[in-house]
Formats: C-alpha cells, sequence, structure tokens
C-alpha cells in the first residue's frame, strides 16, 4: 500500500512538472502564475533537462513559429502576423520576468550542457538572451554582497571563511552557487546528478604557489596539468600593451610574470621603469636565469601582490613625505593564477588608488566566465559595475580568438580555460 502511494505521488509530481514547463512553453502566464504559488520555479524536465526558462525560450524559437504558420497560414494579412509576432514575443519576455521574480536559477544547465541564456544565444533570441544576462547580472551581485556580509559575520567570530571558488586567470566560474525565492514546500529540481562525473576544480593559490611547475615552449603546466599560461595568448598581450603603454618612457607595473609575455610586451616600449610582482618560487628562478633581474630599468618584487603592493604604497608615502619620487605608475597590468573575482576586485578596490597615477591606464586579463558568451557578458556587466563604484571607467576592445581547441590547445590541459571567439580586453582609467 505505501509503495503503490509512493508511486502516486511521483507520478503526480511529474505530471506537476509537466504543466509548469507547459506553461512556460506557450507562455500561458495566468496558468504559470497560478502554478507557482505552490510550487517552485526551479524544476527539470528529466528527459532534456529543460527548467521553466529554458522552456519559454524554447517556445519563442523563431524557426518553430514560422513552421506552424506556414502550416497554418498561406498569403495571410502580413500586418495581423507582424502584430501576432509582436504579441508572442512580448509574452515570452513576461513568461521569463515572472519565472525570474519567482526564483529561477539564471545559469541552470539542461541535458546538452546549455544556460537559458546559450539556449536563447543558439536560437537568435537576442532579447531573451539580454534578459538573461541580466537575471545573471542581478544574482551575481546578490550573491557577492551576500558573502561580503558573510564574512563580516565570521570576522566577528574569528572563524574563516572560504566565500568563492577559486579561479583560473581569474575565471569565474558559469555555475556558481545560487539562491532561490521559491516558495516553501515547493516542488523542486528532479533531475538525479549523482551520476554526474564531477568537473576537475581550478586549484587554490596556496596550492598552486607550493607546486611544481614544468614549462613548456608554449605553456607552463602545474603539477596537476592546469595551465597557468599558455602562448596563444600573445596577441592579446602584445594588444593590451598597445593601448596601456603607448608610448616609451612610461612608468610600468605588472603583477604576475608567467612567461613574461606582456612583460616582454612592455620591454618593447622602453619604459623608463618597470615592476614585476611575482610570487611562484620556480617562475622567480627562472626569470633570474632569463636575466630579468639583470635588465637596468627592472623591479623584481618577490611575493605575493597582497603583501608587496602595501610595501609599495607605504614607501611612497615615505618618499613624499620626504621630498622624493613617490612609487607611481602609468600603467598598470594585472593578471594573475588560481585567485578568484573577489582578488581582483579587491586589488582595484584597495592598491590601484594609491598605485596609478593622474591620467594612467590599467587592465587585467579578463577570463571572467570565458566558458560560455552568457557567463562572459554576465561577468563583464559585474565587474564594470564594481569599477564604476570604486571610481573607475573602462573601455573594452574586441579581440577575436582562434579556435584554440580545433588547433589542439588543449592537448595535455587538465582543464580549458577559454571557449570563446573573441576576447574582451579592458583598459581602465580614473572617472572624469
Amino acid at each position: 500500500m505505501e509503495s503503490e502511494t509512493l508511486q502516486t505521488l511521483d507520478a503526480d509530481a511529474a505530471a506537476e512538472v509537466q504543466q509548469i514547463l507547459a506553461a512556460a512553453s506557450d507562455h500561458d502566464l495566468c496558468s504559470l502564475r497560478a502554478l507557482l504559488r505552490t510550487h517552485s520555479a526551479n524544476v527539470q524536465d528529466p528527459t532534456n533537462g529543460y527548467t521553466p526558462l529554458h522552456a519559454a525560450i524554447a517556445g519563442a524559437d523563431p524557426s518553430q513559429k514560422e513552421q506552424q504558420r506556414n502550416g497554418v497560414v498561406n498569403g495571410g494579412n502580413v500586418d495581423a502576423e507582424s502584430g501576432e509576432e509582436a504579441n508572442e514575443a512580448e509574452a515570452a519576455v513576461q513568461t521569463l520576468k515572472l519565472l525570474l521574480q519567482n526564483g529561477a536559477i539564471w545559469n541552470d544547465l539542461n541535458r546538452d550542457d546549455e544556460t537559458p541564456g546559450c539556449l536563447a544565444l543558439r536560437l537568435g533570441l537576442p532579447n531573451l538572451y539580454n534578459i538573461m544576462v541580466d537575471a545573471g547580472v542581478r544574482a551575481e551581485i546578490l550573491l557577492s554582497r551576500l558573502n561580503e556580509y558573510e564574512q563580516l559575520r565570521d570576522d566577528d567570530i574569528e572563524e574563516p571563511a572560504d566565500l568563492e571558488a577559486p579561479t583560473n586567470h581569474n575565471t569565474a566560474s558559469s555555475s556558481p552557487p545560487a539562491t532561490s525565492t521559491a516558495p516553501s514546500g515547493a516542488l523542486e529540481n528532479t533531475t538525479d546528478s549523482s551520476s554526474a562525473t564531477p568537473e576537475p576544480q581550478p586549484p587554490n593559490q596556496p596550492t598552486y604557489l607550493s607546486s611544481s611547475l614544468s614549462f613548456h615552449p608554449d605553456r607552463i603546466l602545474d603539477s596537476s596539468a592546469n595551465s597557468v599560461m599558455m602562448s596563444w595568448e600573445t596577441s592579446l598581450m602584445s594588444r593590451t600593451a598597445a593601448l596601456l603603454a603607448p608610448s616609451p618612457g612610461l612608468r610600468i607595473l605588472n603583477i604576475g610574470h608567467g612567461m613574461g609575455i606582456i612583460d616582454a610586451e612592455f620591454q618593447r616600449t622602453s619604459p623608463s621603469t618597470h615592476h614585476i610582482v611575482e610570487a611562484h618560487p620556480s617562475v622567480l628562478a627562472r626569470m633570474r636565469e632569463q636575466g630579468w633581474y639583470d635588465k637596468p630599468n627592472v623591479v623584481v618584487h618577490e611575493g605575493r601582490w597582497q603583501d608587496v603592493l602595501p610595501r609599495l604604497i607605504e614607501s611612497e608615502e615615505e618618499e613624499e613625505d620626504g621630498g622624493g619620487e613617490a612609487n607611481l605608475f602609468d600603467a598598470i597590468y594585472f593578471d594573475t593564477f588560481a585567485e578568484p573575482y573577489t582578488a581582483l576586485r579587491a586589488f582595484f578596490e584597495d592598491f590601484v588608488i594609491g598605485l596609478l597615477d593622474e591620467g594612467g591606464k590599467w587592465g587585467f586579463f579578463n577570463g571572467l566566465g570565458a566558458d560560455r558568451p552568457v557567463c562572459y557578458d554576465v561577468y563583464a556587466k559585474v565587474v564594470e559595475l564594481d569599477l564604476f563604484e570604486a571610481g573607475f571607467e573602462v573601455e573594452w576592445t574586441n579581440v577575436e580568438v582562434p579556435d584554440l581547441e580545433e588547433r589542439g590547445e588543449w592537448e595535455g590541459v587538465r582543464r580549458p580555460y577559454w571557449m570563446l571567439k573573441e576576447y574582451r580586453l579592458p583598459v581602465a582609467r580614473f572617472m572624469g
């Protein structure tokens, strides 16, 4: 008897999931609104993994709509058809907004490894894609603020907090933790992920700094075959150096030497002084072998930037008090490994303001969310908002990136850190 009851409950739950998905796909706002009063917006089809957001976007697929019209309308009124399209597009927009207002998670994946935004981009639905990007921005900002609150609370009780998963080349994950505002007792996600193979996670910085590195002509790998830096980035570094240091005789600060790609580019501009901050012992040893310590205009700072930069600012203040020359820079670049976005944000909120001279420019390796376009767009907006809040304006330059997988760049690499066709190169400066 108990088994029959459980089977009945499972059947009822599955039926309710399909009702929610069907209402979302049909953009039936009245039915969907009623269902969401007692059910979660975060359910999934067990077959294709569609969430209601996926279903709503798939329901707006222009190719399917065109097939439906061709099957029904032949030589109909063009104005009427145009008005119907506009109504359908608006219904899709309102459906997404309703689902998001009810706690739908912006970056849940379906069976094809697509977020709702990925699906909208593939189907050529820019309005719906932009809604998903904006939803991602709101969610990430909220998550960031909640993490800051947790840090303050944990500091009060003197317990360490791991606020954010570490990232490769400051690359934010496309699937961060998300919060749901679904009603209590709501029908939850029904997809079984217990058998899924976990993706390899990037290292944290303490692990990286204590690991052994292998140096190759086209890459640096850590002991777990994570790519620290690769030569395919040379075109990006060259363009970055040209934008940050367009003339000779500038004062340059670079955080993170790696393969030395951007430092070599900076040297070609004949800077008046060139400071390099590097933390990994193996990279420092290689720098000494390659003669970086002997260059007349280069100063190598050994250690983590969190430890080095306060000393630079402190010595700058002492120089100013004594009438000497301060440690101010015309160009600053930031490219560290195995640190989260919160580290980059702390860098520009707490240190750039004390190191960048008026009229100077700074940039960073922009690998935030680089595993899929929707995440890249989300994090570009997040960082732009954070930069604005810190007093910076940023200009983006799009740089084409070849198909790295087709070129075999990821062979022997544990975790690809770039999957996009374009790199969005940031150059920031003080506002005003």
